[in-house]
């Protein structure tokens, strides 16, 4: 008999189709928070009004404003907010940005509550062997405007780059899942193309790799199935007129459901693992190591898990059809990266990813059993 346990986050509400500027008043109202520390996208503060709108509709609750925060989350970036939050006497952190920002505001509310103030210091917050460490829990709350639908907004797992080692870490506590998330697709149209679609594939791999996990659960299953049916067709109407709002909330609410499984404990696969290495050795944006890796994983996988895949071939719409043969033609159709040539990656560094990859926390939970380098090498063949 299949057992197991699904804990539900520290999540409050998610309002959606409401604009962000209206939403987060009645946020900061619900919390009582006086002094919000905003941090943002620099492109959005500096190329629209998005910001200054919001920051408007705050008025004198608005504290302070990061607008520095990198790609993967780097460790400095990190360290930087949090002083700027000590100073500014946070009682709430407000993201409005990509997952970069949301990873780092998790991260924020570790340093804080724990007293970490360099970036080496962050070794006490990092989840090791899946094992997360002994740390306080959060004081300072989170609100979430995510722009881009890799919907990490939705889990309590962050992810932090170790810029010296250079490598993607795992934070984890219940306690950093923000208190509440406003999916506005209005706010959305400023993103870029390529990084709504490619984090909307990242979001389609939280689906697949959820439903293809050997410990899958109906619970997990059922939000993945419809968030996966969602994206496949709310992504290819987006890519057609990018000022479709309502194909842009279909997406959002599937990548809301795109984290059912991964947060009620489903471990995600190579895909993710290998997208891990890619993304912290070699500068690859998250998204993109999905559209890279997902496919090749899951023809790599189909020997152990072919009756799951079904399950990703009905939800995409075509249940006779091969999974990661309808991927790949949803993520061209996309017009995203499709090997890890188009990302400059060659042979050459195969076995530099193969033996890094083994070490995340994902390859070994992989479907298809993986003993070693050798056959992380065997998928990468496939994208190359």
């Amino acid at each position: 008999m299949q057992s197991g346990r699904v804990a539900f986050g520290r999540m409050d509400e998610v309002v959606f189709g409401k604009p962000a500027a209206a939403a987060l008043p009645e946020q900061l109202d619900r919390l009582g928070a006086q002094r919000a520390l905003l941090m943002v996208s620099g492109t959005l503060a500096r190329e629209t009004d998005e910001i200054a709108r919001i920051r408007a509709a705050l008025g004198p609750r608005c504290a302070a404003i990061f607008d520095a925060m990198p790609a993967h989350t780097p460790r400095a970036a990190v360290i930087a907010a949090t002083q700027m939050a000590r100073a500014a006497d946070a009682d709430v952190i407000v993201t409005i940005g990509g997952g970069s920002l949301t990873d780092g505001a998790k991260a924020v509310q570790l340093c804080l509550a724990n007293d970490i103030r360099t970036p080496e210091a962050i070794d006490r917050l990092r989840t090791i062997g899946g094992v997360a460490p002994d740390i306080k829990p959060p004081s300072v709350r989170q609100i979430s405007v995510p722009t881009t639908i890799s919907a990490g907004e939705f889990s309590s797992l962050a992810g932090v780059t170790d810029e010296t080692r250079k490598t993607k870490e795992l934070l984890k506590h219940d306690g950093v899942m923000p208190s509440a998330v406003i999916l506005d697709p209005a706010i959305t149209v400023h993103t870029p193309e390529w990084l709504w679609l490619s984090t909307g594939v990242r979001a389609v791999d939280h689906c697949v790799e959820g439903m293809c996990s050997n410990e899958a659960h109906p619970y997990g299953d059922a939000q993945a199935f419809k968030g996966l049916e969602l994206l496949s067709q709310g992504l290819p109407r987006v890519k057609a007129d990018p000022r479709d709002l309502d194909a842009r909330l279909a997406c959002q609410m599937g990548a809301w459901l795109s984290m059912g499984a991964l947060a009620s404990g489903v471990p995600m696969g190579a895909s993710h693992g290998i997208g891990y290495v890619l993304g912290a050795a070699f500068g690859v944006p998250h998204g993109h190591t999905s559209c890279i890796m997902l496919p090749a994983v899951m023809a790599w996988n189909k020997p152990a898990n072919a009756e799951r895949q079904k399950r990703v071939a009905a939800a995409m719409g075509d249940p006779d059809g091969d999974a990661s043969v309808l991927l790949d033609a949803l993520i061209r159709g996309l017009g995203m990266p499709r090997s890890l040539a188009d990302a400059k990656i060659g042979a050459a560094h195969f076995d530099q990813i193969a033996t890094a990859a083994m070490a995340t926390p994902w390859v070994p939970r992989n479907p298809r059993r993986i003993d070693g380098p050798a056959q992380i090498r065997e998928i990468l063949e496939i994208a190359a």
